[in-house]
């Protein structure tokens, strides 16, 4: 065996050791703070601003429904969500719904920036198929719903 193949063994094996909680700690909590802080520029306080209507009204343009509804929803939604993924409940339904909400804005909104909105369906995708780990309220509350917990 050559020694390039004997390193990259090695490396394989070490990449190999990652812990996947540690995976899906980091998908959790990187993904909720894009999507958190984005939800951050469309409040004032508790108060939807009519900044984030007019770019409702004017750029985002969602069809079958009202910018002011679009403006409102999406501020719940980027601020509820992420706050579930930090804690690790309801993650799998917090990753869908944010999923949900990154197809559309890939699809109707910026259909040019597949690149980043790829790198957060993949974090996304991380945390609905594999769950959040052992590092979550739902691995904790799964035993006393009855639920087998997350795999590890």
């Amino acid at each position: 065996m050559t020694e390039i193949a004997r390193l990259l063994l090695t490396g394989r094996a070490l990449a190999g050791r990652i812990p996947d909680d540690l995976i899906a700690l980091i998908a959790r909590l990187s993904i909720a703070g894009v999507f958190w802080q984005s939800g951050q520029t469309k409040v004032d306080g508790f108060m939807v601003t009519d900044s984030a209507v007019f770019l409702f009204e004017t750029e985002y343009q969602l069809p079958l429904v009202s910018p002011v509804i679009a403006a409102h929803l999406a501020a719940l939604a980027e601020h509820l969500f992420p706050v579930l993924l930090v804690l690790g409940l309801a993650s799998r339904l917090s990753a869908l719904a944010l999923l949900g909400m990154t197809l559309v804005i890939q699809l109707l909104v910026y259909p040019g920036a597949w690149p980043t909105h790829g790198t957060w369906a993949a974090c996304l995708l991380i945390i609905l198929a594999y769950g959040p780990g052992r590092f979550s309220l739902d691995h904790l509350l799964a035993p006393r719903l009855g639920l087998r917990p997350a795999a590890a």
